[in-house]
């Protein structure tokens, strides 16, 4: 597969690249929560079709959502010190690879969401618009990290409707959990690219307030993020250990914003990638093992 202009590279080169276009790591954030809205609406498995087909549609969902967000922001990319290296910036992935694989993403969440049920299909154009409007956000308001955190928060909740086919309270507070969680440690991610965004007049938290309500900002989001686990929790009836889960991921949080100050900016990425993984895959586990003792 050639994705570059003129590249010349062998396959796991070009797969390394796509795979760095979209951001693959970062599905730790959503994916986890998806799957933990999925075994609770399954009331532990919900079957390898749905499964399959969940897994899809998130593929799908997130590449197409990624792709367009590195499409729409290559002007800025290619001038951002932080950025400038990345596939699509370089030519290592060409600009019409990167349409097509937008294409193909979009059509794999809706063959996916057609296959699970007639709601997700009703819903998925709706998805879109956040998908791949919320890379429009940041030209025109500082609530872009909140939009942003809406559209990896549709993930548990439209896992929970590829189960049932109907919405719940459960998926809700997951929804606005991952909503709130999101939005919150994007803040401190923004903070990365402060002065960029002001020399090029874009819209963060950050670029219009400064660092130190950026900072408080965040922690808001994060408490309201912990409030919403716990409403998930009592919503959905869990138990002790999910429960203790998310005392954990309080703690967590709270690690979080010790680690990152006005004056330790640098450790953002550790705190922004190792401690929200540990959250997101850590709650979920304990979802699993919480369902497991309650049966």
């Amino acid at each position: 597969m050639k994705t570059g202009q003129g590249s010349s590279g062998g396959p796991i080169s070009s797969l390394k690249a796509v795979l760095e276009m979209i951001k693959f790591p970062h599905t730790i954030f959503a994916l986890p929560f998806a799957l933990l809205a999925m075994a609770w609406a399954g009331s532990g498995w919900p079957g390898w079709r749905v499964l399959l087909l969940v897994l899809l549609a998130m593929a799908g969902a997130r590449s197409a959502a990624m792709t367009f967000n590195r499409i729409a922001d290559l002007r800025f990319d290619r001038e951002n010190p932080r950025t400038v290296r990345w596939p699509l910036s370089t030519g290592e992935v060409s600009l019409g690879f990167a349409w097509g694989f937008l294409a193909l993403s979009v059509l794999l969440l809706l063959l996916a969401a057609g296959l699970l049920n007639p709601l997700c299909l009703k819903l998925s154009p709706a998805a879109l618009v956040f998908l791949l409007g919320y890379s429009l956000t940041k030209r025109f308001t500082w609530l872009c990290h909140l939009v942003l955190g809406f559209t990896d928060g549709i993930a548990p909740l439209g896992a929970w409707i590829a189960v049932t086919g109907s919405f719940a309270a459960p998926a809700w507070w997951l929804c606005a959990a991952v909503t709130f969680w999101v939005a919150g440690f994007d803040l401190l991610y923004a903070l990365q690219d402060l002065e960029f965004d002001k020399a090029h007049r874009l819209f963060s938290f950050p670029a219009k307030f400064g660092v130190v309500p950026a900072l408080w900002a965040s922690g808001f989001l994060h408490l309201l993020t912990v409030a919403c686990y716990a409403g998930a929790a009592w919503s959905f009836g869990a138990g002790w250990l999910f429960w203790l889960g998310v005392a954990a991921s309080a703690l967590l949080l709270a690690v979080e914003h010790a680690l990152i100050g006005p004056g330790h900016l640098s450790r953002i990425n550790a705190a922004f990638f190792t401690l929200n993984g540990y959250i997101s895959v850590g709650l979920m586990l304990v979802g699993f093992a919480d369902l497991w003792l309650e049966r």
